[in-house]
């Protein structure tokens, strides 16, 4: 029987380690290690990311400060005060929320962030760093998906792999940190052929393309890994029921909430699998707890130089 990677619980778990190692870094440096979001807009969705990584960080002992900047806000005010930002010393980790009004580039406000309090890991220097397997901070999904994987004792190491999606975000990173681990790892995307061809003879799937119930029965052979990125949110009757059919429980679930969340796998997929996170409560609240460890990573990194 398939067992369910559960995420929630062990992000907690994290976040109770991570709050010891804060306590031990106030005693010694006393001050917090500490975290500053920007978001930019009015996006509802970022708003309440934002709010879950602050809330977060006051759970873990990480301190924190929040920017919200206006919708008008120029390309100019913004790199201002994320210069601000990389000048302070009493700031170790950078957040800028996505996505950015259509004013600002976004390449070059990622960009301005400091290599060394550039937390979600996109910083062109720390991408490099990571090819060459020496990065401290990487992006922080691909984080969560290894520590999954390893808190859960799956072996890694001459395992067959597949990524489907190439994302800087989560495609590429992650399938960097599972080659370190000595893992086969094949990249697939939408111009890949006979995708669950491919997809079958992996020891475990990685699905990041966002596209809700893509990866189906047919991609999965029996006792292959399932760890499904995706989260969309699907907002029309109609739609769950040509994803997932008219007896779904994603269905039930519509009609009491009017959303649902969905992942990239469908859930007749999980039968064949011995282990895979669901969506929600696998890998979302992993992300943001390996966000504060790399603020306290950041924070320690600081002192070691």
């Amino acid at each position: 029987m398939a067992q369910i990677i559960d995420g929630k619980g062990l992000a907690e778990k994290i976040r109770k380690e991570i709050g010891v190692s804060a306590e031990e870094y106030f005693a010694a440096h006393k001050v917090r290690p500490t975290l500053a979001a920007i978001l930019v807009g009015e996006d509802p969705a970022s708003h309440v990311y934002v709010r879950n990584k602050i809330k977060a960080c006051e759970q873990a002992g990480i301190g924190s400060e929040s920017h919200y900047l206006p919708a008008s806000t120029s390309e100019k005010e913004l790199l201002e005060l994320i210069q601000n930002l990389n000048q302070s010393v009493l700031v170790d980790g950078i957040l800028l929320q996505l996505p950015l009004p259509k004013q600002i580039n976004k390449q070059k406000a990622l960009d301005s962030i400091l290599p060394s309090k550039d937390v979600d890991g996109l910083h062109p220097l720390n991408s490099g760093l990571l090819v060459q397997g020496r990065a401290t901070l990487a992006a922080c999904t691909p984080l969560g998906v290894l520590e999954a994987l390893k808190r859960y004792d799956i072996p890694l190491s001459g395992r067959r792999v597949v990524v489907i999606g190439r994302s800087d975000l989560v495609g590429k990173p992650v399938a960097l940190l599972l080659m370190h681990e000595n893992a086969t790892v094949t990249i697939c995307h939408s111009k890949t052929q006979n995708l669950p061809g491919v997809a079958s003879e992996a020891d475990i799937i990685i699905a990041a393309m966002g596209k809700p119930a893509f990866v189906t029965s047919d991609f999965v052979h029996e006792g292959a890994v399932i760890v499904d990125v995706g989260t969309t949110v699907l907002t029309s009757e109609d739609q769950i029921i040509g994803i997932f059919g008219p007896q779904s429980k994603k269905l039930e679930d519509f009609r009491n909430k009017k959303t649902v969340i969905a992942g990239d796998v469908h859930p007749d997929a999980y039968s064949k699998s011995s282990f895979y996170t669901p969506v929600p409560g696998g890998v979302g609240p992993l992300t943001i707890a390996m966000l504060l460890r790399n603020t306290l990573v950041a924070a320690q990194n600081k002192h070691k130089l």
